[in-house]
């Protein structure tokens, strides 16, 4: 049974860091940063752990290096300096390295304790949250990983100060995700406050942790959290081997955007919720026109999704706003069909 993370927020997540030693015994404490991280978020974390010694482990920045090659280079850094199975590795960063660095950390000596600190607003509403972990592996986004829980899970809002605009309107689209999925009012209080999400983040890291709590390896309820990830993570994909990769959210924005039509088309969504989704996603983000040779690169990726079964591509629909249904089968011209309506609105 997974058992989900204790969380912790702002002042009680600096509190928890202060009082490190006292919440919990280990014999090492390492700390694994990105080349961002490390030096944007670092000296707080410092701060934070006042007289703690700790060693730090330095991985890429970026979605290319969320894979085997780095994590056994973290596997020799804490087999280097001895780390035994009571040590201890916090994972500061953003959701690239928190699934990889509990990976990571899951399969070392066959598991040592995590804690995670999301950096960014996407890990903190929802990489960081959910037991998840995992790496890339040729080419396929979280083909490798396993379900393990961190010791406990610290969102601490000064981090987003490091972020650009750009990075923060990312991790806005999972939180227009979980209004969308599960609560209506969720989605309409974020399209009132989207210039300032962050007074939502709690609301939305609750909305997840239901949804998980009920479901915590994704037999069931848990996969309506893949509402536009089948596409967008093939779209993620096939833009990361381009001059101009997309953010995640940008990817999973776009994805939502054409699985919605295909809610309106093939099921039970409303035209005037499809327009409101699609007026949404497309005032707030700045996406790309899909040309044809993208569509033949896009849709070959969907065969490796991993809520599909029986070599069927099974998808996350939605009935209404705030209502989602799973493993929704939509044909090959339907999907054909969401591209032509993508192409034919306004996003950029």
């Amino acid at each position: 049974m997974i058992q989900p993370p204790e969380l912790y927020f702002n002042a009680t997540a600096q509190s928890y860091l202060n009082n490190l030693n006292e919440r919990l015994s280990f014999s090492k404490l390492f700390v694994l940063t990105d080349t961002n991280t490390s030096t944007k978020c670092l000296p707080a974390l410092k701060e934070l752990l006042g007289h703690s010694d700790f060693i730090e482990i330095i991985c890429e920045a970026g979605e290319l290096h969320k894979n085997i090659k780095t994590c056994s280079a973290i596997w020799s850094t804490l087999t280097e300096h001895r780390a035994d199975r009571n040590a201890l590795l916090v994972l500061l960063g953003g959701g690239v390295l928190t699934d990889m660095g509990a990976f990571a950390a899951s399969c070392y000596k066959r598991g040592i304790r995590f804690l995670n600190i999301p950096t960014t607003l996407l890990a903190m509403v929802d990489a960081s949250t959910g037991s998840k972990t995992g790496i890339d592996f040729e080419g396929l986004k979280n083909h490798i990983g396993l379900f393990s829980s961190p010791v406990a899970t610290l969102i601490d809002q000064q981090f987003l100060k490091t972020l650009d605009q750009r990075n923060l309107k990312s991790g806005v689209a999972e939180m227009f995700k979980h209004g969308l999925i599960y609560n209506r009012e969720h989605w309409k209080s974020l399209k009132e406050q989207h210039l300032n999400p962050e007074i939502l983040i709690a609301d939305s890291v609750a909305i997840k942790i239901d949804i998980v709590n009920q479901d915590p390896t994704e037999r069931g309820l848990r996969k309506i959290l893949n509402f536009g990830h089948t596409l967008g993570h093939a779209i993620e994909t096939h833009f990361l081997e381009t001059p101009q990769p997309l953010l995640h959210g940008e990817a999973i924005a776009l994805g939502m955007i054409l699985e919605a039509y295909l809610s309106h088309t093939c099921g039970s969504l409303a035209k005037e919720e499809l327009d409101e989704i699609t007026t949404t996603l497309c005032t707030f983000y700045e996406l790309p026109a899909l040309s044809d040779a993208d569509r033949k690169s896009i849709v070959p990726l969907l065969q490796h999704d991993k809520k599909n079964a029986a070599n069927t591509v099974q998808f996350v629909g939605l009935k209404q706003i705030g209502e989602a249904l799973y493993d929704v089968l939509y044909s090959a011209e339907a999907i054909d069909d969401g591209f032509d309506y993508y192409n034919g609105i306004t996003c950029r």
